[in-house]
């Protein structure tokens, strides 16, 4: 018996492999999963890593309208050749293309998952666009899945579209976490001693970690000035950022691109391919982002047993409990940093007490294995 065609779209092939790994090989075994996404080699090699059929299908990050209209099109003759019972898409971009592009074609199921709203911090004219996109991707689906509770509220205070065709499937998350793959057991101690004597960290030192976009609104800016501030009287802190920089979509503030080029305890590592590593020589992950979906970020360093300090936004304050595996502070906040850094290295009881409580937190709520097989429970009741 044929297998019914389903196909996943993402604006760029890095969502593909680092927020959906291993999803779509596992989706593969029930449904015909084709995988379409831009940069044409990188998802080819996912393609061959899942064991699924890929499309490549150019498409921007920026507001494009011209290419992005030209992508609608390409995608429209694909779907109508390939005629699949699903089309599900991820991040805003793909959201757009793929379900105008869906809906033209006839597509009977079609999905889209919401994973975060960059629109948020935007304002005036580029906000009233970005809406009413947001309202066209939406009306253009069947089903729409904010990956957390927090965000659900959002979609539903913005009326960016009808209650009965939103759900957030388990407990939220569009992946959830192989814990066995992060684990505090997973990296040898010869591979941490290896990577602090390449970054001159000791085992003595309080690391901080951050991992993902350095960029403005994941709260760049203001965790560099609270730990430049913080390590001129804490000789042992360590801030180790782990991720790339975005220049031309939304660049730190020269004083802070300074600082991090200056302050010998702060080590920019760049764009890392596994993570893991880093996590494992870590005692804390900071991440004081502006707006998130359901960060798999805050869910990996806990499942290593980091405690978290995050935002108090949707996603962070999902994963994290106050207290029990790490500390909530508002956004935009220097100061709430700066004393959530102080209470991480003096309170030695309750950062005991969060590292004891942060692995459980994940393994109990947020195995990958759970998030999957209750996507799979939602394509087979359609």
């Amino acid at each position: 018996m044929n297998k019914q065609k389903l196909i996943r779209i993402t604006t760029v092939p890095i969502s593909l492999d680092k927020l959906l790994g291993g999803q779509l090989g596992f989706m593969n075994s029930f449904y015909e999963v084709i995988a379409v996404s831009s940069e044409k080699e990188y998802l080819e090699a996912i393609g061959k890593k899942e064991g699924v059929d890929t499309f490549h299908l150019e498409m921007t990050r920026k507001i494009t309208p011209l290419q992005d209209l030209i992508a609608v099109g390409k995608l429209y003759f694909f779907l109508k050749k390939q005629k699949p019972f699903i089309v599900h898409t991820h991040t805003p971009k793909a959201g757009i293309v793929g379900m105008l592009a869906a809906k033209l074609a006839g597509v009977p199921n079609r999905l889209h998952t919401v994973a975060g709203l960059p629109l948020l911090e935007s304002v005036g004219l580029k906000r009233k666009v970005l809406d009413f996109v947001e309202r066209l991707t939406y009306s253009c689906a069947t089903k729409v899945y904010p990956n957390s509770n927090g965000l659900l509220e959002i979609i539903k205070e913005n009326r960016y579209c009808d209650s009965n065709k939103l759900k957030v499937l388990a407990n939220g998350s569009s992946n959830g976490i192989n814990t066995n793959l992060f684990s505090p057991d997973s990296i040898p101690e010869s591979d941490k001693l290896e990577l602090r004597k390449k970054l001159n960290i000791s085992e003595n030192d309080f690391v901080f970690i951050f991992v993902g976009r350095i960029v403005a609104d994941k709260g760049i800016n203001e965790l560099i000035s609270a730990f430049d501030d913080f390590s001129k009287s804490n000789s042992q802190a360590k801030l180790i950022l782990v991720g790339p920089f975005e220049e031309e979509l939304d660049p730190l503030s020269e004083k802070t691109l300074t600082i991090i080029k200056n302050n010998n305890s702060i080590f920019s590592v760049g764009y890392q391919q596994e993570v893991r590593a880093y996590f494992s020589i870590a005692n804390t992950l900071v991440f004081p982002s502006y707006r998130e979906g359901f960060p798999n970020v805050v869910m990996q360093a806990a499942a290593m047993g980091l405690p978290c300090i995050v935002s108090n936004i949707n996603g962070c304050n999902e994963i994290i409990q106050e207290g029990y595996n790490g500390l909530i502070i508002p956004v935009k906040n220097k100061i709430a940093i700066l004393h959530a850094l102080q209470i991480m290295c003096s309170d030695v009881n309750l950062y005991t007490t969060l590292k004891n409580n942060a692995r459980q937190s994940i393994v109990t709520r947020y195995e990958q294995k759970v998030v999957w097989e209750a996507l799979l429970n939602e394509y087979s009741s359609l």
